[in-house]
């Protein structure tokens, strides 16, 4: 039996040039340009509808402020209707930022906990549930929320007014006097409700994209469940739990409906938040649009331009916090 004689090394062949060009990426089939056309059509008609509305806002503003006889950023008072036509938003953007401000500090921590729950804790059997019945919750109308709100809600924090008010009524924050509990703070406790399933969706799914090797590191170092938690989950999904929260806080901005059922409009700022009174943009638009005249509805649209640059803001910076860090999207697991 003869030995195989040994071949000299063969050059690999050279690559192919008859590949189709359709898997290079560029668009060459018709159904490939079309699809290009209607998405670069829609992200332009997006710019568009946008630069639309602010140009639109503007103007009106404009036309506003400059017959305004008082400073549109300072003034305590709304009366765009009178003779002289005074109006400003100080009041209203204290109560904007206040109430979305504490609904934040209520429902973020409540959502990472429950997020946390079912991502890592939880049974199967119970996550599952548990987790459509919290997204359930974002479907709920916000007029609901305001009727709950309103007939429930602010009848039983009575009591805990009264409690704050006995126990920290000494900062002046939570000091409580008599009457309806139709505050910032109420506005507060049911915007951090309404909020809730948003920030808890995002951050359940940041957490359950941690990488598996981890978090089985970890254990194998002899680490307890909460330190799993506080090394491996925490870091790696703060920033998508930081651009949950802003997301939250956008829908607490501009929140309309639930704010003008609970809240008892006026236009004074108190040091407590337990006082009944205040406003909001989006509640002083919808009580005073249908009795302003063109001038009343030029000046709340003024107050709504406010309102978009805030909600503006805020998302850009949730793009920007998700642009620093990409791999809580689960790409480098």
């Amino acid at each position: 039996m003869t030995s195989a004689t040994p071949t000299a090394d063969v050059p690999p062949p050279p690559p192919r040039t008859d590949v189709p060009s359709a898997i290079s990426g560029r668009a060459v089939r018709p159904g490939d340009r079309i699809f290009l056309g209607l998405s670069r059509g829609s992200g332009i008609a997006l710019l568009v509808v946008m630069g639309a509305i602010t140009v639109f806002l503007t103007y009106r503003s404009v036309i506003a402020i400059s017959g305004d006889h008082a400073n549109f950023f300072t003034t305590f008072d709304w009366n765009a209707t009178g003779t002289e036509p005074k109006f400003g938003i100080a009041v209203l953007a204290f109560g904007t930022v206040v109430s979305s401000l504490i609904a934040m500090v209520i429902a973020v921590p409540v959502a990472v906990g429950i997020a946390l729950f079912i991502s890592h804790y939880a049974p199967r059997r119970l996550a599952s549930p548990l987790g459509y019945v919290i997204d359930l919750l974002a479907a709920v109308p916000s007029i609901i929320y305001g009727l709950w709100g309103a007939l429930f809600l602010v009848p039983h924090l009575t009591g805990l007014y009264s409690w704050l008010d006995d126990y920290l009524g000494w900062t002046g924050i939570f000091r409580y006097g008599d009457g309806a509990a139709r505050s910032l703070f109420t506005v507060g406790i049911l915007l951090a409700i309404m909020i809730l399933p948003i920030v808890t969706s995002v951050s359940r799914e940041v957490f359950l994209q941690v990488p598996r090797m981890h978090e089985e590191a970890a254990l194998a170092l002899g680490a307890t469940r909460w330190e799993v938690i506080r090394m491996s989950v925490l870091p790696f999904g703060r920033s998508g739990i930081i651009s949950a929260s802003m997301l939250g806080l956008g829908r607490a901005l501009g929140e309309t409906m639930a704010v003008a059922t609970v809240l008892s409009p006026s236009f004074l700022i108190s040091a407590s938040l337990l006082d009944p009174g205040g406003g909001t943009f989006a509640q002083n638009i919808a009580s005073k649009f249908n009795e302003a005249d063109e001038f009343g509805r030029d000046a709340l649209i003024a107050s709504g331009l406010v309102l978009f640059v805030i909600t503006l803001l805020v998302n850009g910076a949730a793009r920007l916090i998700i642009a620093r860090r990409k791999e809580y999207s689960g790409a480098a697991s």
